[in-house]
């Protein structure tokens, strides 16, 4: 929007104004602009969700220290998604599909997140959507962003081979061509790219959410993975440093670099309010999108298995959910105190500020990790 009439129109008057057609210098003011979004509005926010009594409720079985919560302002995710959303369609090149994709995939989960936290309020109790209904919508999703790629592979701006980390020479391809032009297998062709574009985006969905259990905790490394994504989506679509790294050059994503630097400084502005004691806390209209959009940028650029360094805390918070359940299931004993793992460190005596803080540091050391990873292959 800003892109257009700032470059397209007045550049002509203004040469200075060409500044405008660099991604870099977009992706700042779009990080400061969902910065400032977040900051100036968070207030109002706050106070529309009390004056509406879109409190939080506690489960019984949870640490009790966290009954103290119980009241507090949920559903604090719209503020993310609005100054996210906003700065995007302002900076962002509003003629790139990659564009629309992010703010689709953006809306759709929090929408998603809105109709789970929605019931919950209803409902008075903190069981909100099915996880059957809610899995289903998640799939929904994720594959109109799977068939939103294909499409844009046919167009020649997307590519379904895999990228390995530490393998630059292997790219499997996702879509078995050898089956497009039969008329009864040809669907099947697709299935493999499918199934994996609605695993990492419903698998980093709901790892997010599991993560969202502290002040701040999940924003706080989404914060970090965010910054990350920044990084790896601006060298994809950088002809020059793509090669010089061995990545598949993507030069249509670079717009998605916009909307990165937008979930930055909306996270930024959203931790304000959410630090330890969270003034209000993000609920699953927060989690879910932001979860939602971090699979499918991971996706966009070919780095999706690079995601689970990017996301090192949020993975683990969500093995340590599949490892408790396994396990109880299979032995009637558990492995941790109580899961997700942030949990268990506050059971076992761990202040919430201590483990915050050391989670986002793991989170840093994840991220850090994934980026050396860029010349190690």
């Amino acid at each position: 929007m800003l892109l257009y009439l700032f470059y397209h129109v007045l550049q002509r008057y203004f040469h200075a104004l060409n500044v405008f057609r660099y991604i870099t210098v977009r992706t700042a003011l779009a990080s400061i602009t969902a910065l400032l979004l977040a900051l100036v509005l968070g207030p109002w926010v706050i106070r529309q969700l009390r004056f509406l009594q879109i409190g939080q409720f506690i489960r019984e079985e949870g640490p009790k220290s966290h009954q103290a919560k119980a009241g507090t302002p949920t559903m604090g995710g719209v503020l993310i998604v609005c100054s996210t959303v906003i700065p995007t369609l302002l900076w962002g090149d509003l003629e790139n599909e990659y564009v629309w994709l992010a703010v689709f995939t953006m809306l759709f989960f929090g929408a998603i997140g809105f109709i789970d936290d929605y019931s919950k309020v209803v409902k008075k109790q903190n069981l909100g959507l099915s996880a059957k209904g809610k899995f289903s919508l998640q799939v929904v999703a994720s594959l109109c962003v799977a068939v939103t790629l294909v499409m844009l592979t046919a167009a020649g701006t997307y590519s379904t081979q895999l990228s390995v980390p530490f393998l630059k020479n292997f790219h499997p391809e996702l879509v078995l061509h050898s089956l497009i032009k039969h008329p009864y297998l040809w669907t099947v062709a697709y299935l493999p790219f499918f199934l994996f574009v609605v695993s990492v985006m419903v698998g980093s969905s709901n790892a997010v959410n599991l993560t969202d259990g502290l002040d701040g905790l999940a924003i706080g490394c989404v914060v970090v993975a965010a910054g990350a994504l920044t990084v790896l989506t601006y060298v994809t679509s950088h002809a020059r440093f793509s090669a010089y790294l061995d990545l598949q050059h993507l030069p249509q994503v670079g717009e998605l670099t916009i909307f990165c630097g937008a979930l930055v400084g909306s996270s930024l502005g959203f931790l304000w309010y959410n630090a330890h004691p969270a003034e209000v806390f993000m609920g699953d209209v927060g989690s879910l999108a932001l979860g939602g959009s971090i699979g499918m940028v991971a996706v966009a650029i070919k780095q999706e298995i690079l995601l689970f360094f990017v996301g090192g805390v949020f993975v683990v918070e969500a093995l340590s959910v599949i490892l408790q359940v396994a396990s109880f299931r299979l032995t009637g004993k558990r492995i941790f105190r109580m899961s997700p793992l942030h949990h268990h460190f506050e059971l076992s005596g761990w202040s919430e500020s201590k483990i915050i803080v050391r989670f986002w540091i793991a989170a840093l050391v994840f991220a850090l990790f994934s980026l050396t990873t860029l010349k190690l292959r």
